[in-house]
């Protein structure tokens, strides 16, 4: 299948969720919630890059743009318009990293749906409240255990993409001469993600080894939380989770 309709079947199949959820309050709620919670997790895991000097905009880019609990409607909505021309005018490792995006973003968003599902059963069945355990109820409930590892890997897959586009020439000046007609088109979210997503990586690369350090910690971490989650004991995965949300900033 050619990238442009991989792109577009993925951000089809994340519009057709959000129409399930917005037909469904109480599962709307419930997947802003697990949403909201992981990306709580997220900042907890990850507290020290994101103060440090040197990771902290990777850091922050991975919590805001693959991790976050904000809407991406918008950027979906471009990235689906301009998928034929995304293959006809930039170069094949652009392209193969706006795919790898899409199957993310689709993957994630499946693993959010089947969250929720069981996160407000949870409710609806009068167990625990509280998010920690619930959460992980959900997450055994749920299972996808090479879904989970699938996504760790296109996480590692599109960082390590973005930081080869760093060394294309000239990509730099063509997404800066794209930034007026990108707004003029209402293209001005998928615009700023490649910008923001270039110059961050662009930076890190520029240190030695600072691409694969950022990218070894993220799996490492992801890694570890994904045997806590799976295997690890009631008590000492709620207790180790709530201490990483305590850790949030």
């Amino acid at each position: 299948m050619e990238a442009a309709q991989i792109i577009r079947d993925a951000v089809a199949r994340v519009s057709h969720l959000r129409q399930v959820h917005a037909c469904d309050p109480v599962l709307a709620a419930s997947v802003q919630a697990i949403k909201t919670f992981q990306a709580r997790r997220f900042a907890g895991t990850y507290s020290d890059l994101l103060e440090s000097g040197s990771y902290r905009d990777a850091a922050r880019f991975f919590l805001d743009e693959l991790y976050s609990d904000k809407d991406y409607a918008d950027r979906d909505a471009q990235f689906a318009r301009i998928a034929g021309a995304l293959q006809k005018l930039f170069p094949q490792q652009v392209v193969a990293t706006a795919v790898s995006l899409a199957q993310l973003h689709v993957l994630t968003e499946e693993l959010d749906h089947a969250m929720a599902v069981a996160w407000r059963s949870l409710e609806l069945d009068g167990r625990p409240a509280a998010d920690c355990p619930r959460y992980i109820a959900a997450w055994r409930s749920v299972g996808q255990r090479a879904e989970r590892e699938r996504q760790l890997q296109v996480v590692q897959e599109i960082g390590l993409e973005l930081a080869r586009l760093t060394r294309l020439p000239g990509l730099r000046l063509m997404l800066k001469m794209m930034r007026r007609p990108a707004h003029a088109a209402g293209l001005a979210s998928l615009q700023g993600f490649l910008e923001l997503g270039f110059d961050t990586f662009a930076d890190m690369a520029r240190r030695r080894q600072g691409v694969d350090v950022f990218l070894s910690l993220i799996n490492e971490r992801e890694a570890a939380l994904m045997t806590l989650l799976f295997d690890g004991e009631p008590v000492t995965c709620e207790t180790q989770l709530a201490d990483t949300l305590g850790q949030a900033r």
